[in-house]
């Protein structure tokens, strides 16, 4: 475990945005998953998977907030292996209180934090413990919108290909009557541009098709603001690499999600492929009006 290529990825986040499927979904990848784990133990776990002959990149511990310690115990494990050279990528499974709620009232359990209080009360508290471990996280995903299946397809879209090197990048589309992404590192607006739902002939089509993309792509402006994004994010995932960042989430939108942001979340992703960046797109809200 001296080698400073070795990583082990922990997967936290709120009492019911996911984590058990995560972990399921890592899982039968393949990987080496240890639920449940103290933070104390992170790094004797990293250890004897060496021992054991594992891929020190293929383990992952989940790890929740019910001790109170929890912020500085993780803090402290981190650090310690970072000292022995085992990088640590934090994965932080995130919902709305609305969504954790109706999750927890479905099943008939209580909030491992809400003691006498209510769910909203537990919720609130986790929160807390757990902001500056959410600050701090490599890869934020937010499951409010997401079911155990897609949740899935989401983390075997970061983990489940071949090891490449360097910044793995999701790109979403979105509209901003829905709201911003939460799990987004980088915001984009392309409400700069000519909306097609003003077009009788474009309004329901999306921005997969080519009618839709080539208006967006020809306004003027586009062709520049492409350009200037493309060398933008280069710098800024060149100094995320530098930091050890592993992930990071570009979100593009506009009023809807349904036309400019997704023709241009395309380009960008295109581009950004061309550079030889591992890139994911998604479009959160085509099909939600």
């Amino acid at each position: 475990m001296g080698t400073t290529d070795s990583a082990v990825v922990v997967v936290t986040g709120m009492s019911g945005a996911g984590r058990s499927t995560a972990a399921k979904a890592l899982e039968d990848l393949g990987w080496f998953v240890i639920d449940n784990l103290p933070p104390g133990l992170l790094f004797s776990v990293a250890e004897e998977a060496g021992k054991a002959g594992m891929a020190a990149d293929r383990v992952a511990a989940v790890v929740d907030v019910r001790s109170l310690a929890f912020t500085t115990d993780l803090n402290a494990a981190i650090k310690e292996l970072d000292s022995r050279g085992v990088a640590v990528r934090t994965v932080f499974l995130e919902a709305s209180d609305e969504k954790l709620v109706r999750r927890f009232e479905a099943v008939r359990r209580p909030h491992p934090l809400q003691g006498d209080g209510r769910l909203v009360d537990g919720i609130d508290r986790e929160r807390g413990i757990l902001r500056e471990v959410r600050a701090n996280a490599d890869l934020v995903i937010d499951t409010s919108l997401l079911n155990v299946h897609e949740l899935r397809k989401k983390i075997v879209s970061f983990f489940g290909g071949e090891d490449r090197p360097g910044l793995k990048v999701n790109v979403v589309s979105f509209g901003y009557k829905y709201g911003l992404p939460v799990d987004a590192d980088l915001v984009v607006d392309c409400r700069f541009l000519p909306n097609p739902h003003w077009v009788p002939e474009l309004r329901p089509m999306n921005g997969l098709e080519g009618p839709v993309r080539d208006y967006v792509l020809g306004q003027p402006g586009a062709k520049e603001f492409l350009d200037g994004y493309e060398e933008v994010f280069a710098v800024v995932a060149a100094g995320y690499t530098r930091e050890g960042k592993g992930y990071a989430t570009l979100a593009v939108g506009c009023t809807g999600g349904k036309h400019r942001s997704v023709a241009m979340s395309e380009q960008l992703a295109a581009r950004l492929r061309e550079r030889g960046m591992d890139v994911q797109v998604s479009h959160r809200d085509v099909g939600r009006e």
